[in-house]
């Protein structure tokens, strides 16, 4: 790997935390407490190292890749293929598609593994691995090769992407179960946790889903390693996001985690960089129970509850103008100050103003 732990280093600085939290602090005690906002306009400023942290080029990647484990039954309402989503995706057929392009988001989808052939498009990144992967039920879904040939292509893409943010999503038939898998090898997770869409739940489609994805996680019982893990449960689409995620963390950008296979794509970046998470916000599409676990295996909450059933990356379009308005309010609402420091250094002689912000 290219990028390892001591690439990505800590947000942590209590220097800079306490110049942000007075500037917010000064700020309220003529405008008010702006509540959670303030908090997310904190760990902007960490996350970029310095008081006004400033978004240029927003990017939302969606990634796409089918899987073996959809062989077992499992698919999607409608039997909606992936190449066909994917599709819709770039021709604005999708709320996602409206979304970004009226939030500024520059949207593109990448064919990680999809099964058929997507229709050539501007935004559509071509890097197909393999026409999806294999059951994981028989045999390891993907090849220790092909899973580091994936994580290369991510680490590429987000070399090449515009900006300082970008939010990963990732779709496909089988990239919920494939994920929950990764999820739970790598943190302990009980695996019927992690599947449970609600209370309304079919019985019977939780017992098939149980017993396919029981089947795989006996067939690799003694895998641990999380690229390893990966490459037995995983798909293209996360192996990808595990890439863009490791180098948009050791280039201090704001990553936007929406939905399973971007948790999962997350938890396996954090094994191999921990830091990697506190360059971190979380978003969700679904009110699926499922994702309430996968969000609290990273201690996190989604900016935005609005119990939508849509594509991944939907969530993180509705919940981009927070984290703009968050940005905002260190860079935007008072005028005439010094720009913030982008180092910490010089923190003690520079965040306290001679005059009210």
């Amino acid at each position: 790997m290219s990028v390892n732990r001591s690439l990505i280093t800590a947000t942590s600085n209590p220097l800079l935390e306490q110049a942000l939290r007075r500037k917010l602090a000064h700020r309220a005690e003529t405008t008010g407490s702006l509540g959670e906002l303030e908090a997310l306009a904190v760990r902007l400023g960490l996350i970029q190292n310095t008081l006004k942290p400033r978004f240029r080029t927003p990017q939302i990647a969606i990634f796409a890749a089918d899987h073996g484990l959809a062989v077992e039954g499992l698919g999607v309402a409608g039997g909606q293929s992936t190449a066909l989503l994917a599709h819709q995706l770039l021709t604005s057929q999708l709320p996602v598609g409206v979304f970004a392009r009226i939030q500024g988001l520059e949207l593109s989808v990448v064919d990680c593994g999809v099964a058929e052939s997507v229709h050539p498009h501007a935004r559509l990144l071509a890097r197909k691995i393999a026409h999806g992967t294999r059951s994981s039920r028989a045999a390891s879904a993907m090849s220790l090769d092909q899973a580091h040939a994936a994580i290369r292509a991510g680490m590429e893409i987000a070399d090449s992407l515009a900006g300082n943010s970008v939010v990963c999503a990732g779709i496909g038939v089988g990239s919920h179960e494939s994920a929950a898998l990764v999820l739970s090898r790598l943190s302990g997770a009980n695996l019927s946790d992690l599947l449970i869409s609600g209370p309304d739940m079919e019985e019977a489609h939780l017992a098939h889903l149980l017993a396919v994805l029981q089947s795989a996680q006996a067939r690799h019982k003694d895998v641990i390693d999380p690229v390893e893990v990966l490459a037995a449960f995983g798909g293209f689409e996360i192996a990808m996001m595990v890439g863009v995620m490791l180098v948009a963390g050791s280039k201090r950008h704001l990553i936007v985690v929406d939905g399973m296979p971007a948790c999962a794509a997350l938890m396996v970046a954090a094994r191999i960089a921990p830091a990697v998470t506190d360059y971190c916000v979380y978003c969700r599409s679904h009110g699926h129970q499922g994702l309430d676990q996968a969000l609290a295996l990273f201690h996190a909450s989604a900016l935005l509850e609005l119990g939508m059933e849509s594509t991944d990356g939907t969530g993180a379009t509705l919940a981009w103008p927070l984290v703009r308005s968050a940005a905002a309010l260190l860079t935007e609402v008072a005028e005439g100050e010094e720009a913030g420091p982008t180092h910490p250094g010089p923190i003690t002689t520079t965040t306290e103003p001679a005059a009210p912000l």
